[in-house]
């Protein structure tokens, strides 16, 4: 990527994040940053095996969904990097669908490796980590990172380990030696052991399993409900989301039997 690209998608990260309420370095809560800044985010768990996000124009309003099944780190990320292209590419093309093959592509060419680049400086911003690695790790941490440290730096930034250590490695905090020692310690005392031993955000290294869909978008579902995408059950559990029932919305829905399909069709929906 050329430098003056990257200046660009910097200058883009670091006008995202002069919104967002810090903890000292990184972002308290992206997904509610995400909502401040106008997206309309939807979080449902799609299941280990499905997209991990996307991010959609839809006549004025940019859709930004995130499969709550993974990490929350993880998911933290793909948020960051659907972010990214609302921010730099969503007037080039109507959607992008990522799945692990484009979030995990970092080194080539493309919106991609852009997204991925926004991301990096919206959570891990160069200034922010070499201030938390000098002021809150230990005096010899800045020529010999340990494994804990590493950990501290995932619950200040909220990223996950690898991401840790992608990020300081192309900062040239870690080389590619030190890099997969870490990645072997992290193998070794595992991930949720570090947070913990360091009273660290041990939320970051679980799936959040969360829904979350904004209430402007229940005409959508009641719309896919009445058209058989959706079944009874999917449309009262997003319901009682907004403490409604069925009885609520009577006037609103038609006659539907209950052979229907999955709540997977709706966000599919949204996807194409």
């Amino acid at each position: 990527m050329r430098e003056d690209r990257k200046r660009k998608i910097r200058i883009a990260a670091e006008k995202f994040r002069d919104r967002c309420q810090l903890r000292r370095y990184g972002i308290i809560d992206l997904f509610s940053e995400c909502k401040k800044a106008g997206f309309k985010l939807i979080r449902y768990p799609l299941g280990d095996d499905s997209i991990l996000g996307f991010v959609k124009l839809q006549e004025e309003d940019i859709i930004i969904f995130t499969n709550s099944n993974v990490r929350l780190s993880r998911e933290i990320f793909t948020l960051a990097h659907e972010i990214g292209h609302a921010m730099l590419h969503i007037k080039k093309g109507a959607s992008f669908v990522d799945t692990n093959g484009t979030i995990q592509d970092w080194d080539k060419e493309g919106m991609e490796s852009e997204a991925n680049y926004f991301a990096a400086c919206l959570l891990m911003p160069a200034d922010e980590v070499n201030k938390f690695i000098d002021l809150e790790l230990s005096a010899d941490a800045a020529h010999n990172l340990t494994a804990v440290d590493i950990a501290k730096v995932m619950s200040e930034f909220n990223v996950s380990y690898d991401m840790a250590l992608n990020r300081l490695n192309h900062l040239g905090k870690i080389d590619l030696t030190e890099k997969t020692a870490l990645d072997l310690e992290k193998t070794e005392k595992r991930v949720g052991n570090l947070l913990r031993s360091t009273g660290g955000n041990s939320r970051l290294n679980i799936a959040g399993v969360e829904i979350d869909i904004p209430f402007e978008y229940m005409d959508y579902v009641i719309f896919n409900y009445n058209h058989k995408a959706i079944p009874r059950e999917t449309l009262e559990r997003v319901l009682s989301y907004y403490r409604l029932t069925m009885e609520d919305i009577g006037d609103q829905l038609a006659d539907i039997p209950e052979e229907q399909e999955d709540l997977d069709l709706l966000i599919g929906e949204l996807s194409d």
